[in-house]
């Protein structure tokens, strides 16, 4: 399990990887655009936010915990996240198509974190978000011939791999603070809202989903993969274990 410390240290680093070369012209189709536009905005704009909510959250829990180094920690993650909304926001410029201001996926996601305060259910709707992320970009990486967003889709997937394992060893420690009836019911709570909520995020860009090679069925299926590596392993004890 990897401390609060360890993640600032990585986040600084990563922060000096320079992965996308923007001297790459674009080369992305009027068909492809058809294809991806609509998502490739509304995800641009949700990588943008600011993360005030989920900072006060954050600043809640180290108190509580003892552990004023995950503050700055989440605040080197937001600003990872940012990154990649202004990466693709670039993208946007340089194709000369606009950034949104406003979609509905994220104006819900924005209007429920207004309210949350919970540092668990951050972790958990974070962690299910940066999974269906993974295939997203994926399948955006797959939906183009263009080398320059392959690009930006390969730097956002380098970083989105050590969220998941960012987030996932928070929630271990949260769960693993709960009582026997707290865990049990856990298991289910768990599982439920990360299939629902990967749902949704399919059926709200399913057109680009498809045009990556990803039916919901298959989809599913790399979930379910997903689900396996981080919440389950989470909810049976005795299995967590990091390096």
């Amino acid at each position: 399990m990897h401390t609060s410390n360890y993640w600032i240290g990585h986040f600084k680093e990563n922060a000096n990887q320079k992965r996308v070369n923007w001297a790459t012209m674009p080369t992305i189709t009027p068909e492809e655009i058809v294809l991806i536009l609509p998502s490739l905005q509304a995800w641009q704009l949700g990588e943008t936010s600011e993360g005030k909510h989920l900072i006060a959250a954050s600043e809640k829990y180290a108190n509580k915990t003892a552990d004023p180094n995950y503050v700055a920690a989440v605040k080197l993650f937001i600003k990872e996240e940012q990154k990649h909304g202004n990466n693709l926001g670039q993208y946007l410029d340089a194709i000369g198509q606009p950034r949104v201001k406003q979609n509905w996926g994220d104006s819900l996601f924005r209007s429920v974190r207004y309210f949350n305060t919970n540092m668990e259910l951050w972790t958990l709707a974070v962690i299910v978000v940066e999974s269906t992320a993974q295939i997203f970009y994926q399948a955006l990486k797959d939906a183009t011939g263009c080398e320059l967003l392959k690009s930006i889709c390969d730097d956002i997937l380098i970083d989105e791999a050590h969220h998941i394992i960012f987030q996932t060893e928070r929630l271990a420690m949260i769960y693993d603070a709960k009582n026997s009836f707290s865990k049990a019911w856990r298991k289910t709570a768990y599982k439920y809202f990360f299939y629902f909520t990967s749902s949704l995020v399919y059926f709200a860009h399913r057109k680009l989903f498809k045009a990556g090679g990803n039916s919901f069925g298959s989809y599913i299926r790399k979930m379910g993969c997903k689900y396996m590596r981080t919440l389950k392993k989470i909810t049976n004890p005795g299995t967590v274990q990091w390096a």
